[in-house]
């Protein structure tokens, strides 16, 4: 079906589902470029509805880079709530793209953005409505190269299967690289309709992205497996493709985004956000981004406040969020606030600022950018015991916690959400009574100030080991021992002034097997796929039936991948993927977990996590100031007093 046929059917499916303008496009600042006149199309997918799919940083940063490049057009697609899919299928419309309408098999290129586990089945219910074969080994010449990024595909083979191409790491530098690549060779492939296997025309392409630095091919990988089932190695079956692929960075963070596309209709964080700094230097053991995300880069308090101007006048949001995963550790983050509150203070601007460290100095920072609509405040704790925030590195007195919740109470806030997690290492039914003790506490500060108005929300996930992290090696915890803490939770926390939220101990065991397989799981995904599975992040639709009869099939069993602990010599289904974080770093990490030690701020001592051993060349020749990591000095430098250096004169 092509672009008019498309638009003309649209006109009587749309009255027919629930929220129209999800489907509609023409968004303020979408960009609509001439599709005959523009020789590279590419389609940025993210597997989820539009709401949460507009909120992502990530597609809107690629977005953004590749409608810069002038022989390229970038559009985009979400997946569809299951009225619409239903109206689609009923009418043979494939899914398309809201800029242009054409379909996804149209394109050159399609890119999933993968935050999270639970989007994968997602993912081949979008392929399959824009009419693209789901398995990659079907695909021939017609068809788009399918790439994919983002948080999960750390450990890709899970979507093997499905996926061309994954990137691994950060994507502002490498989508230029790959449209590149891409469209060098199909300019120079005259004919590119061959039939798999004989494929030369995109086999050709393959190996030319398999030689990009952070891009892995999987049909270049073998694995082979132990009788036990465990990974035994993942060897490069063709000449050229890297024993192990190296995530990719860039050294200096890009300019940020500023002309966000302004949605019709209300999306989960419906505000500008500029990213302050990427990385944490925390070392929370539990913790996949701060391990992944290394290391800390950070932009100048100038350059912020230049974003946030042009993102203001170039959209008309009424709240910018500055965005880290752990705000206060920004080394200007008391200059930047201040000048921002400054600057801001009569414009009717609300500017956030998540992930803010139990402290009186993050409720310092709050006050002087409260705009008089005060809703709440949230910190994480994620234990409330001391041994247990000393195995995962996030050890917060509970006298210091109380201390910040009555600065938060005195200063007008009347909620506070505290995140924990159940589900740690050796935790105990006294642990998890912890929780229960400290929301009440902190209640008590809350009543003091505000009365029976005071309130305290908890949020209570449960913890999953996840790979590239200090805990990797650990199972999850069982259901029967998750629920039981479940239980004790509900009961104490309950009354007025207290909310609990948690996690279904199924949708965490589906997060678990996703996180920590093998490729073997690209069957149990399909046939998941296929018996219903979809939409597995939205409560009413996941159906953990189909997931455990499409294991059955396969003769293979979630526990075998969630709930098993791993010893220390065990090759992980992922370590063929090179974070820059070694593993005998993480394994003597997690060593000190055991005994209860802890670690320092990276920042005050470098524990020589790996990161600047393989980027030793990137940080030679990045500014010093540029990362939190040391500099690396060249070698003719190194014992030379920097006075005695004598810097080039200007040209």
């Amino acid at each position: 079906m092509n672009k008019p046929s498309i638009e003309q059917a649209l006109d009587r499916i749309l009255p027919q589902v629930e929220k129209p303008a999800r489907y509609t496009g023409g968004e303020f600042n979408s960009v609509v470029k001439d599709w005959e006149a523009t020789p590279f199309r590419a389609a940025l997918a993210f597997p989820d509805i539009y709401e949460l799919g507009m909120s992502n940083l990530g597609l809107a940063i690629l977005y953004d880079i590749l409608n810069r490049q002038s022989n390229v057009l970038a559009e985009r697609v979400y997946t569809p709530w299951p009225d619409m899919e239903a109206q689609l299928r009923a009418a043979s419309v494939p899914l398309y793209s809201l800029e242009t309408k054409h379909p996804l098999s149209d394109f050159d290129l399609i890119g999933f953005s993968l935050p999270y586990e639970q989007l994968y089945t997602n993912v081949l219910t979008m392929l399959d409505l824009g009419g693209v074969p789901l398995l990659a080994s079907e695909r021939d010449g017609r068809h788009p190269i399918v790439i994919a990024g983002g948080h999960a595909t750390y450990n890709p083979d899970p979507m093997a299967a499905f996926v061309d191409a994954f990137v691994i790491g950060e994507g502002e530098e490498v989508i230029v690289e790959i449209v590149e690549a891409i469209s060098n060779l199909k300019s120079q492939i005259s004919n590119t309709k061959y039939q798999i296997p004989n494929d030369k025309g995109r086999l050709a392409i393959l190996r030319r992205l398999a030689q990009i630095s952070g891009v892995y091919v999987p049909r270049f990988y073998d694995v082979a497996y132990n009788d036990d089932g465990t990974v035994k190695n993942v060897t490069p079956n063709v000449e050229g493709a890297p024993v192990r692929v190296t995530k990719r960075i860039v050294p200096i963070l890009p300019p940020p985004v500023t002309r966000f596309i302004v949605p019709f209709v209300d999306v989960t964080h419906n505000r500008a956000v500029v990213e302050i700094q990427r990385g944490c230097t925390r070392g929370c053991r539990f913790c996949h981004a701060g391990f992944v995300t290394r290391p800390v880069r950070e932009r100048s308090v100038e350059e912020i406040l230049e974003a946030v101007d042009a993102m203001v006048r170039e959209t008309g949001f009424e709240q910018v969020a500055l965005l880290s995963l752990s705000s206060s550790d920004y080394s200007h983050i008391g200059d930047l606030v201040r000048a921002i509150s400054y600057k801001y203070a009569d414009k009717h601007l609300s500017i956030s600022l998540p992930s803010l460290r139990i402290e009186s100095f993050s409720v310092d920072l709050a006050e002087m950018l409260k705009d008089g609509r005060q809703t709440g405040f949230t910190f994480a704790p994620e234990a409330a015991t001391e041994a247990m925030r000393r195995r995962i590195n996030k050890f917060i007195p509970d006298q210091q916690l109380l201390d910040t919740a009555r600065e938060v109470f005195s200063r007008g806030w009347r909620t506070i959400k505290l995140y924990f997690m159940i589900g740690h290492p050796d935790e105990t039914l006294d642990d998890v009574q912890a929780i229960a003790d400290l929301a009440k506490a902190v209640l008590k500060e809350g009543r003091k100030a505000h009365g029976k108005a005071a309130q305290v929300n908890v949020g209570c996930s449960t913890f999953v080991p996840k790979p590239h992290t200090s805990f990797q090696w650990l199972p999850l915890d069982g259901e029967e021992s998750v629920r039981e803490k479940q239980r004790l939770l509900k009961n104490q926390l309950r009354g007025p002034g207290l909310k609990l939220s948690w996690t279904e101990p199924e949708q965490t065991l589906l997060e678990a097997f996703l996180s920590r397989g093998d490729r073997r799981l690209g069957p149990v995904i399909l046939r998941a796929w296929q018996l219903g599975a979809k939409l597995d992040g939205w409560g009413e639709h996941f159906n953990i039936g189909a997931w455990r009869q499409a294991f059955a099939e396969q003769g293979l069993a979630p526990e075998f991948y969630a709930r098993r602990p791993r010893p220390m010599d065990e090759v992980f289904p992922w370590d063929h993927i090179d974070i820059g974080v070694r593993k005998n770093f993480l394994g003597r990490d997690y060593v000190m977990s055991q005994a209860g030690e802890t670690r320092v701020d990276c920042r005050e001592h470098c524990f020589a996590c790996g990161i600047l051993p393989t980027f030793t060349k990137t940080r030679m020749n990045t500014p010093a100031e540029a990362w939190e990591c040391p500099p690396v000095v060249p070698p003719h430098l190194r014992g030379v007093k920097q006075s005695d250096v004598i810097p080039l004169a200007a040209a």
